[in-house]
């Protein structure tokens, strides 16, 4: 939204959203090389980078602010799988690639929210490729006090 031609006037107007502005720090996968440098070896993280250079073996290369397995590119042994899109022209960031759980054939990742601390939902996109994209089946769940 601030790259679209009204963007600049989103600090002067301000407007209420649903998902706040300073919500794009933690959007941009810039944060992934700097989580680990902070935090090298975490069992939660992957090793990632700002150059290729910094990743040993099979690699994703990821623009710094797609979505939804736009423009993600799989280097796995000596294949190459690349999903297209509008977005690389602000950066890159390489991760260690982990390659996703198989059921039934189909390529599984969860999506958590947390809210002020406490588990509020999660959401599970599958799909026959590798990287999943807003393509892919998706079912939402939500966590609800009993």
């Amino acid at each position: 939204m601030v790259r679209d031609e009204f963007g600049p006037n989103l600090l002067i107007s301000r407007p209420r959203m649903l998902e706040p502005a300073w919500k794009m720090i933690l959007s941009n996968k810039g944060i992934l090389p700097l989580l680990w440098e902070m935090f090298p070896g975490h069992p939660f993280l992957l090793p990632a980078s700002f150059e290729r250079e910094g990743i040993a073996g099979d690699v994703v290369r990821k623009p710094l602010l797609s979505r939804e397995g736009a423009n993600v590119t799989i280097c796995t042994g000596g294949e190459t799988m690349e999903n297209p899109g509008s977005y690389g022209e602000e950066g890159w960031v390489y991760q260690a690639y982990a390659p996703l759980p198989r059921f039934d054939g189909n390529h599984a990742v969860i999506g958590s929210w947390v809210i002020d601390g406490a588990a509020a939902g999660i959401g599970i996109r599958e799909d026959a490729g590798p990287i999943t994209t807003n393509a892919s089946r998706f079912v939402p769940h939500f966590f609800e006090e009993g």
